[in-house]
């Protein structure tokens, strides 16, 4: 006898407290209260470790818990498989780590690094950002230019000053010796950039004139930037 099986992936519905802020035990679910009484089920951890993110305190997110459904196993994903790399230094000994680093030091260009700034662990973490900065002056790379994009969703909404101020010191401890390392651009996620869900290409063309064109507001520092982006809009 033929059976058919049907995999539903319901993002956002699981498991919680049932308490006020759980809002799959508060909705009427008809159908699921059905289904949970009469059919045999169990629950699967859809963050942290068991979906082969660094720690049980990161969040899961649609891109690991897709991957991970269904392989049979755990393996390294997103943050944590870069810091492996990282770790141990295979990163660094990439063909495209070498032909960027090449580029920079045999033909004085600068490095760029462009990317979501936070230590969120599920789309980006600021150690990968510094581990990288450190390399590559370490192989001889001279000038180097960060373009940032705030975070706001994996992290507190106000956050992003912690982040720069860390930058910002790791920049001006790099940058000795005939070294020149800056902040040269930013911007606020889903806002400059870094759009996921609208194909949004106005945005995309925006990041595009600020990250490569250098067209834009112009500020003395990031911080200065986003404390006065913050005040024009409280």
């Amino acid at each position: 006898m033929k059976k058919h099986v049907v995999l539903v992936i319901m993002d956002g519905v699981g498991k919680g407290d049932g308490g006020p802020g759980d809002a799959v035990a508060i909705a009427k679910t008809p159908t699921l209260d059905k289904l949970f009484a009469t059919c045999p089920y169990t629950w699967l951890k859809a963050h942290g470790t068991a979906v082969g993110l660094p720690s049980d305190e990161d969040m899961g997110n649609s891109e690991v818990g897709h991957n991970a459904l269904g392989c049979g196993q755990v393996y390294s994903q997103g943050a944590k498989l870069v810091g492996e790399s990282i770790e141990s230094g295979s990163l660094f000994r990439s063909k495209t780590w070498i032909a960027l680093r090449e580029n920079c030091v045999e033909n004085g260009r600068t490095m760029h690094f462009l990317g979501l700034l936070s230590d969120g662990n599920v789309h980006s973490n600021i150690a990968h950002l510094f581990a990288m900065l450190r390399q590559a002056k370490a192989e001889g790379v001279k000038c180097v230019r960060c373009h940032i994009l705030l975070d706001g969703r994996d992290v507190p909404a106000t956050s992003a000053l912690q982040y720069v101020d860390q930058l910002e010191t790791l920049l001006k401890k790099l940058s000795a010796d005939g070294f020149d390392y800056r902040i040269a651009s930013g911007g606020g996620r889903m806002q400059i950039t870094m759009d996921r869900y609208e194909a949004n290409w106005q945005m995309v063309e925006a990041g595009w004139k600020t990250h490569v064109q250098g067209v834009g507001r112009q500020f003395p520092d990031a911080k200065t930037a986003i404390e006065t982006y913050r005040k024009e809009t409280d």
